[in-house]
């Protein structure tokens, strides 16, 4: 069985996806088979009377993993609520032993298998089991995404406090600039966290205003602003 790393946010709309799929073309690139999950997609526009979860899809074409859309995400709902509500409101429950089996599968045929959750490490998937609760289940390393502003440095340090009472490894985070506009704030946070946490900062991504052909940060520039040496380890 492969690796696997689960992608996790400080919050939903700071670029976990982008960040992910990134991650994972530049892993394919280098050799690697990446297998892909999103195990619970919320917020799913209807297309040809399915849901389709747009974040799994580009997860798919980013890493080019063969598995079909049924494993890659398992649960699709319309509504954009936390999986638990939007699950609750259309009377389906998330069997949380189906995805750890799909996950161990896609794992077994692949190097390393990026997991991405929905919003952050908190928000659950049954009224009383959690992103964070699933990592731990699954026994995988965490990546913190967070957007790369003004209130940045809170969010991230509740997060790395949290997987931290979950028991959950950290394999590090990255900051992301999801717009254009700068500030004193996007310039020094990486600063401050250094003195704050020993996580280490994985990379720090500029905005970029077209993400390439495949939707994702350009292969050759992310691998020089990511610190792929430090994910290593986490590789098969």
């Amino acid at each position: 069985m492969g690796r696997g790393i689960f992608i996790t946010g400080t919050d939903t709309g700071v670029g976990k996806t982008f960040v992910s799929c990134s991650l994972a073309a530049l892993l394919r690139e280098l050799g690697y088979r990446v297998g892909v999950m999103k195990p619970v997609e919320t917020g799913c526009s209807e297309r040809d009377g399915h849901l389709f979860p747009e974040d799994a899809v580009r997860l798919k074409e980013a890493s080019r993993c063969g598995e079909p859309m049924e494993k890659i995400c398992p649960y699709r709902f319309a509504e954009p609520l936390a999986p638990s509500i939007a699950a609750e409101r259309t009377d389906d429950r998330i069997d949380i032993d189906h995805l750890l089996q799909v996950y161990r599968e896609i794992s077994s045929h692949h190097d390393v298998t990026l997991v991405e959750g929905a919003g952050g490490l908190m928000v659950p998937l049954l009224p009383s089991f959690t992103y964070a609760d699933f990592a731990r289940a699954a026994k995988l390393p965490l990546i913190v995404v967070a957007a790369n502003r003004l209130g940045a440095i809170n969010h991230l340090m509740l997060t790395l406090e949290h997987a931290l009472c979950k028991e959950l490894s950290v394999i590090g985070y990255v900051l992301n600039r999801p717009i254009e506009q700068i500030s004193l704030a996007s310039d020094t946070n990486r600063e401050v966290l250094f003195n704050l946490t020993g996580v280490p900062c994985l990379a720090e991504l500029p905005f970029l205003t077209s993400a390439g052909s495949e939707g994702v940060f350009p292969i050759e520039q992310f691998e020089k602003e990511f610190a792929l040496r430090l994910i290593e380890p986490f590789l098969s």
